[in-house]
């Protein structure tokens, strides 16, 4: 009885032990998906219930002056010389332009943000609120750089308003959605998430998008990117894709778009931090050449002339590592945080300069008063070019002459090399015909020799890159790593 009893007991203690873990298991998986799940809603209906009277419909007119045909019947074919000569000949007519975008709301007082691209040259804007409420609106200010207009309803009322979120807080994946006005039809809302962030798509000098697969087409442009607690993160801007949307669209972040607007608010235009450098990407060669540890930061292609980055100090071929105790990992990130940082306010710039770092304090002019790149103009005689070929780099080159520096509007004491023809199997076969070589391992060029002698120095001392300094064909400074065979 008492053996019967015992064993008994072990079998149930490891039932026991089974149905715990059993428990245990089932625990987990529902706790996981609770986790995974509540993130999840189950509707949209009461947040967009609650923000569609703070997003608002925007429809602008302009007046376009063109000319008639002539000769009704007959076209000429796009971009024939006789096109252009025959619509001089042509009567003058005016017509109406209508165009339609969105806005929202983000003062009872009735401010609206919206694109610069909806109501740029604009005679008349209407802004419509509630579906149903049409009210005209003026201009507060616009700024085309970030494509961002402030505009402020005609009315007394008091409105609803919506307020901004932290964009840097929002994270791929995350929900989000999109209520405007595409295709004119009005208090349209789209759902997706953030499929991207930090885009650049080449539509400003400012580019640091969000990417999302919330249905965003023609009309919705000005229109803004909620989070799930109905701040707004993003102001809708572009879409990939002529004939609509194919789940990608990009708005500008919420937090570079507040200090715009508010500067257009306070002052009607905008005041950004000027360095006066022209930058660009470092390079896995440029950072060997330079014994950087990585490719990082940004580097100065050019410095204009008594610009604040001259001033203090700044070269041509120095790399910005860290600007205001802001590190640079990537050549973007420069434009925009120096464009957020008030005019006038002195900085430390870190820079990277004969494979050591540096600092210099800059005192940060103001990008819209600045003029770069002032050159005066000399005349003065020139030589029959010489044309040789640079076997190491597989390419035909002559001197620059006083000719090409008018022709270019290049500085008056440039020198360098014409590149004439590019090898296929040439190192720097990514270069084109017209670009001109001003430097070579930091060296300015004066003559074919010049350059061959620093490649064939190179080369003996077993040196696998070498940097060189171009003008491209856009009269753009460039720095460019070539890898010797």
């Amino acid at each position: 009885m008492q053996l019967l009893a015992l064993l008994l007991f072990g079998i149930l203690k490891i039932k026991m032990k089974k149905i715990k873990k059993f428990i245990l298991i089932v625990f987990s998986i529902t706790f996981a998906s609770q986790v995974f799940a509540k993130e999840v809603p189950n509707s949209f209906a009461d947040l967009a219930e609650k923000l569609m009277p703070s997003v608002v419909n925007i429809s602008t007119t302009t007046t376009v002056v063109t000319n008639s045909n002539p000769f009704p019947g007959f076209q000429f074919p796009p971009g024939s010389p006789f096109e252009d000569m025959f619509k001089e000949f042509g009567t003058p007519q005016t017509r109406k332009s209508a165009a339609l975008g969105s806005g929202f709301i983000i003062e009872k007082s009735g401010i609206v943000v919206t694109n610069n691209h909806v109501i740029q040259n604009a005679e008349d804007i209407l802004v419509r609120v509630d579906g149903d409420k049409e009210y005209k609106a003026t201009v507060i200010g616009a700024d085309p750089l970030s494509d961002i207009a402030v505009l402020q309803i005609d009315s007394k009322e008091k409105f609803i308003p919506v307020k901004f979120g932290d964009s840097d807080k929002a994270r791929i994946g995350d929900w989000v959605i999109a209520i405007g006005n595409p295709f004119g039809l009005g208090g349209t809302v789209t759902a997706g998430i953030i499929s991207a962030r930090n885009r650049s798509i080449g539509l400003s000098r400012y580019e640091d998008y969000i990417q999302t697969d919330a249905s965003i087409n023609s009309g919705n442009s000005g229109g803004p990117l909620f989070d799930m607690n109905g701040d707004v993160i993003g102001i809708n801007t572009a879409i990939l894709g002529k004939g609509g949307s194919i789940g990608i669209g990009f708005s500008i972040p919420s937090n570079s778009a507040k200090k715009v607007i508010d500067q257009l608010i306070e002052f009607g235009e905008t005041k950004r931090g000027w360095l006066g450098v022209r930058i660009q990407v470092v390079t896995q060669e440029i950072a060997d050449v330079e014994k950087l540890d990585e490719p990082r930061g940004a580097l100065v292609a050019s410095v204009a002339e008594n610009s604040p980055s001259d001033k203090a100090g700044i070269k041509d071929g120095d790399i910005i590592l860290e600007f205001n105790n802001t590190k640079i990992n990537e050549m973007k990130e420069l434009p925009i945080i120096v464009a957020q940082t008030e005019v006038g306010k002195t900085v430390d710039v870190k820079v990277w300069r004969n494979k050591k770092e540096i600092t210099k304090k800059i005192k940060l002019g103001r990008l819209e008063t600045s003029e770069d790149f002032k050159v005066e103009k000399k005349a003065s005689k020139n030589e029959t070019p010489e044309i040789s070929e640079v076997k190491s780099l597989k390419i035909i080159v002559r001197p620059l002459n006083d000719d090409d520096i008018k022709e270019r509007k290049l500085p008056n004491q440039t020198t360098g090399l014409v590149i004439t023809n590019i090898g296929k199997n040439s190192p720097i076969n990514y270069l084109n015909v017209g670009d001109i070589i001003i430097e070579a391992q930091k060296k300015k060029i004066k003559s074919i020799k010049d350059l061959e002698e620093i490649v064939e120095s190179a080369l003996k001392s077993n040196q696998k890159t070498i940097l060189i300094v171009i003008y491209n064909n856009q009269n753009q400074r460039r720095y460019i790593g070539v890898k010797l065979d």
